[in-house]
C-alpha cells in the first residue's frame, strides 16, 4: 500500500503493484537521464504539458527505483503499465507533484 504523504504512487506493471517514490537519489538520476539543468526544468515541462514519452518513462523508472525496484528503462519498454500511456503520464506528473509538495 502506498503512502501519499511520503510522496509514493502505485504503479501496476504487468499486473503487479509497485511503489514509486522520487527520492533525492532518484531525482539526481532523473536530471542526468533527461539532461536537465535543474529539477525545476523537469517540473516546468510537466506543468506546461510539454513532456515527451521519454520524459514519462524516465520519471517512472526513477520513481520505481526510488521505491526499491531493480529494473531499468528497457524493462518498461515491453511492459504493460495498467491504464496505458495516459495513466503513465498522470502517474509521472503525480510523482513530480508529490516530490515537490511542501510538508504540512
Amino acid at each position: 500500500m502506498v503512502n501519499p504523504m511520503r510522496g509514493e504512487v502505485e504503479v501496476v506493471i504487468d499486473g503487479q503493484s509497485h511503489v514509486a517514490r522520487l527520492t533525492l537519489g532518484a531525482l539526481a538520476e532523473l536530471e542526468g537521464w533527461l539532461g536537465a539543468g535543474s529539477l525545476m526544468q523537469i517540473a516546468a515541462r510537466f506543468e506546461a504539458g510539454e513532456f515527451s514519452s521519454r520524459d514519462v518513462l524516465a520519471v517512472l523508472v526513477a520513481g520505481l527505483r526510488g521505491g526499491g525496484w531493480r529494473g531499468d528503462a528497457d524493462d518498461l519498454l515491453t511492459a504493460d503499465i495498467a491504464g496505458g500511456p495516459v495513466v503513465a503520464g498522470r502517474l509521472a506528473a503525480e510523482l513530480l507533484a508529490r516530490a515537490f509538495r511542501m510538508p504540512s
